[in-house]
C-alpha cells in the first residue's frame, strides 16, 4: 500500500453548488463531505428530468433546487422521479421539497426511513447542551443543520434487485448493492454517459461508516462500479472521481477487515481495536472515529450476531475517538 493512492482522488473542483458533467448531468456537492455533508444529482434529457437525493434539511434542500432551475428550467419543469439512494436522512430529508409526484427506492430503504424521521434530529440538538460530551459531539457533527418542521416524504415506489427508468433516451439502470453502508443501498448508472451516482457506497476522502454489512457486499459494490468504467463516479460524500477512488475505498474496507479479525481473534474488544488500528495510510481522510462503528458492525459480523449495537453507545465511542470527554463537559 501506498498512502499517495489515497490521496486527491478528486477529478472535478470540489466547491458548494452544482457541477457540470456534460450532456445534461450534473450532481451538486457540498464540502466538505463530512457528517450531513452529502452530494445529490440531476439527469435531464429535453423536457424531462430525474433527481438523486435530496438533502439533511428543507433550506438546503431548497437552495440545491434553485441551482438546479437556473441551469435546466424546462427539465425541471416535469421531474418525472426522486430516487432516494438509502435512508440516511441526509439523503432523503428534502423529500418533499420535490415537485414529482414518484419517489423512488429499494424496498429495504422504505422500510429503515419509516423508522426513523428528522423529529428525532430535531429533539436530539434541543437536548444536546444537556448531554455532556456526547451532546457536544453531536453538536460539532449535526448542529449546522435545521432538523424542525421538516416535513417527511416517503418513497411511494419500491423495488429490490434492479430496476429501469428513462429520462428522455436516457437509460437510467438503478442497482441495489445493500445490505452495505445500510440494508437498502443502490446505485444510479447512466450507462451511455458514462456516469453513475453511488450513494454513501463511496465516501472519497472520508471514513465511511458501516452501518450495516456485510462488509463483502460493500467491497462487492465497489467492484460492480469498476467494471462499469465511469468517466465520472459522484459519491454520497466527497469530489468526484472515477475508478482509483473506487479502488480506494475498496482497499480501505479490505484492509478494515483483515485488521479487525485479528484483533478479535486476539481478544481484544472493538473499541481497543478501532484505537489500536494503524491508519496511517488513511491519515488525510476526514472523520476516523467513525472506526468505532466500522469495527463493531465487524466484529458483530464475525460472532454472527444479527442485533446492531445501541446507537448511543457508538456515538458516545466515537466522541470518544474524536476526542470529546465528560472532563471538558465540565469545564465548558
Amino acid at each position: 500500500m501506498d498512502v499517495s493512492e489515497y490521496q486527491n482522488l478528486g477529478i472535478k473542483p470540489y466547491k458548494k453548488g452544482l457541477c457540470d458533467l456534460g450532456n445534461n448531468i450534473y450532481c451538486y456537492l457540498q464540502p466538505d463531505g463530512g457528517w450531513g455533508w452529502s452530494n445529490a444529482g440531476l439527469i435531464v434529457d429535453g423536457d424531462e428530468s430525474l433527481i438523486i437525493d435530496t438533502l439533511f434539511d428543507e433550506n438546503l434542500t431548497q437552495e440545491m433546487l434553485e441551482s438546479m432551475k437556473e441551469a435546466e428550467p424546462k427539465g425541471m419543469n416535469n421531474i418525472l422521479a426522486l430516487i432516494n439512494s438509502h435512508s440516511n436522512g441526509d439523503h432523503c430529508n428534502g423529500n418533499n421539497c420535490v415537485e414529482t409526484e414518484e419517489i423512488i427506492c429499494s424496498e429495504a430503504t422504505l422500510k429503515e426511513m419509516s423508522q426513523e424521521s428528522p423529529e428525532m434530529m430535531a429533539t436530539l440538538i434541543r437536548e444536546a447542551p444537556n448531554m455532556g460530551a456526547l451532546g457536544r459531539y453531536f453538536l460539532k457533527c449535526f448542529g449546522s443543520f435545521n432538523f424542525e418542521g421538516i416535513t417527511q416524504r416517503l418513497p411511494n415506489t419500491t423495488f429490490s434487485g434492479d430496476m429501469q427508468r428513462k429520462v428522455g433516451d436516457k437509460v437510467i439502470e438503478l442497482i441495489e448493492v445493500g445490505p452495505a453502508h445500510t440494508n437498502g443501498d443502490i446505485l444510479v448508472h447512466v450507462p451511455s454517459e458514462k456516469v453513475v451516482f453511488t450513494g454513501d457506497i463511496l465516501f472519497i476522502e472520508g471514513h465511511p461508516i458501516l452501518w450495516a454489512g456485510p462488509v463483502i457486499n460493500w467491497i462487492d459494490a465497489c467492484e460492480k462500479i469498476i467494471v462499469m468504467d465511469a468517466d465520472f463516479v459522484v459519491p454520497g460524500h466527497g469530489p468526484v472521481t472515477d475508478n482509483k477512488g473506487v479502488r480506494a475505498v475498496k482497499d480501505y474496507l479490505v484492509y478494515i477487515d483483515t485488521e479487525s479479525r485479528k484483533r478479535f481473534e486476539a481478544g481484544m474488544s472493538a473499541l481497543e481495536a478501532a484505537k489500536d488500528i494503524n491508519l496511517d495510510f488513511f491519515s488525510t481522510w476526514g472523520d476516523k472515529e467513525r472506526m468505532a462503528v466500522n469495527v463493531n458492525s465487524l466484529y458483530r459480523e464475525y460472532r454472527e450476531d444479527e442485533q446492531r449495537e445501541d446507537i448511543t453507545l457508538l456515538f458516545q465511542q466515537m466522541a470518544e475517538l474524536r476526542g470529546f470527554n465528560e472532563e471538558q463537559s465540565k469545564k465548558t
